[in-house]
């Protein structure tokens, strides 16, 4: 499909960004879990959670759009479906992070773990059913929806460990 050829380095980067990402934030929790919280679950699945679903997302449809499909058909739906279970994950995530005790969520976290997540979800469901119609447009916003998953799974990524590393030192401010 002569649309999606032209996309290729963006998705070679973005799918190589994500995994390698993925396997950073591996490393960063296992340097944190030296310092065990006693009710770091909840936190965990809130916070540290989230972004390797959303690393796990831009590498997903980095692979879908790197496959060779004849039609825009079968990878608007399953780039639909993933933004379809990232904005049911998002209130997954919002409803953890009320319910975690051990931070209480500010702004920025509203922000970063479910107000921008959920707009590019919401995005790619929206993408998805355009493609057909509007297939430029609709792979402008898998791609944007792809960066934006990236760059918020860097920033809480950041955060998370800039904390950790702050708390570990006595100080309790973000």
């Amino acid at each position: 499909m002569p649309e999606l050829a032209e996309w290729d380095s963006f998705y070679v980067i973005v799918g190589s960004s994500a995994a390698a990402l993925i396997g950073l934030q591996f490393i960063a929790i296992t340097l944190i879990a030296n310092k065990p919280q006693p009710r770091g679950a909840d936190a965990g699945a809130a916070f540290a959670t989230p972004n390797i679903l959303h690393f796990g997302a831009a590498l997903l449809l980095s692979a879908l759009l790197r496959a060779p499909w004849k039609t825009i058909t079968v990878v608007a739906a399953l780039w639909g479906i993933v933004g379809f279970s990232g904005v049911v994950y998002s209130m997954i995530v919002a409803r953890r992070m009320r319910k975690q005790t051990e931070y209480k969520p500010q702004f920025e976290d509203w922000l970063f773990h479910f107000v921008l997540p959920l707009l590019g979800y919401v995005l790619l469901v929206l993408s998805s059913l355009a493609a057909s119609s509007h297939t430029h447009e609709a792979l402008f916003g898998v791609g944007a929806t792809g960066l934006l998953l990236l760059f918020i799974g860097i920033h809480n990524t950041w955060d998370a460990v800039t904390y950790h590393v702050f708390l570990s030192r006595g100080g309790n401010e973000r």
